[in-house]
């Protein structure tokens, strides 16, 4: 059964989630703005937005259902667990594994590894993928955060919305650059023609990725992108759209490119603020053997 609750505002100010979330305690900010998108969360009977700005004698109301049962078995598999404490885990995630399951990939997951290395994981209103507070595509390999516990996870939330953690990716990609540096702000949203596929346009979500050129070779070039939102399938998005897809790309690439396993893309460094003490954690991981075997082939030709 849901758990109801009924709030008259009267001196507090402020916005609505977070009333709801001091006056219960056991809501995250993260679980209210979910209720408030479910239209689980009420003001004066009607539906109202995350940042609505209570009112004296507004009255509330707010229904949360009970979480989905975790619909996931643990499964022991191999974990390169680069970082770990009380609130968060640091992985390295190999290229070729999915973060969660979903439909066509029901297990073999990052999460099934992780529920068999710990039971402390942090609940997920879905179920299915707890902990999990951002992700990175089935074939790109690299350092991705998890959080324990649900003061973690809405802190690294909150840290993903504000753009205030790092992540930089490595990325060999098709044609070379005549500037060293460059940024693409432009919006992403699901392709109009395809739904497999993302696109930039009009009305998407808007996107921001900042590269900078390492090396260039014959028909392709090595670069560092910086990412300052985390949309769908972003870096290859915008890659794709300056005319430097990601060598190996299925999705966004061209037919002829580097024989690999998927996209040549890695998550090379991440860097956040622990929950608790507030301390910047930073961590950088290697690219996997088929990168660097590739890499070093353009640099011997």
């Amino acid at each position: 059964m849901p758990d109801k609750y009924e709030f008259q505002v009267k001196d507090e100010q402020g916005r609505l989630d977070k009333f709801v979330a001091d006056k219960i305690s056991a809501l995250s900010r993260t679980r209210v703005k979910e209720l408030v998108q479910d239209k689980k969360i009420l003001v004066n009977g009607k539906t109202a937005k995350v940042s609505y700005k209570i009112q004296s004698d507004d009255q509330i109301s707010v229904v949360v259902p009970p979480l989905k049962p975790l619909a996931v078995e643990p499964e022991n598999i191999p974990l390169e667990i680069v970082y770990e404490d009380q609130d968060v885990i640091v992985v390295n995630k190999p290229q070729g594994m999915v973060v969660h399951p979903a439909a066509g990939h029901p297990n073999h997951t990052l999460v099934n590894a992780l529920l068999y290395h710990t039971k402390d994981l942090a609940a997920s209103p879905e179920g299915f993928r707890p902990g999990i507070v951002h992700r990175i595509d089935k074939d790109t390999s690299g350092l991705l955060m998890v959080a324990k516990n649900a003061h973690a996870r809405e802190s690294l939330e909150a840290q993903l919305a504000h753009k205030t953690n790092k992540r930089e990716y490595l990325a060999i990609v098709h044609g070379n650059f005549s500037e060293q540096t460059g940024t693409i702000d432009a919006p992403i949203g699901r392709n109009p023609n395809n739904r497999k596929k993302m696109a930039v346009v009009a009305n998407g979500k808007d996107a921001v990725t900042h590269f900078s050129v390492l090396e260039q070779f014959p028909g392709y070039s090595l670069i560092k992108c910086r990412l300052e939102t985390g949309r769908t399938h972003q870096i290859r998005v915008h890659l794709d759209y300056i005319g430097h897809a990601v060598a190996g790309d299925p999705l966004y690439g061209p037919r002829k490119t580097l024989k690999g396993n998927g996209q040549f893309l890695h998550a090379e460094v991440l860097g956040f603020t622990q929950p608790t003490t507030n301390e910047w954690l930073e961590f950088e991981v290697e690219p996997p053997q088929i990168f660097t075997e590739r890499l070093n082939e353009l640099r011997n030709k």
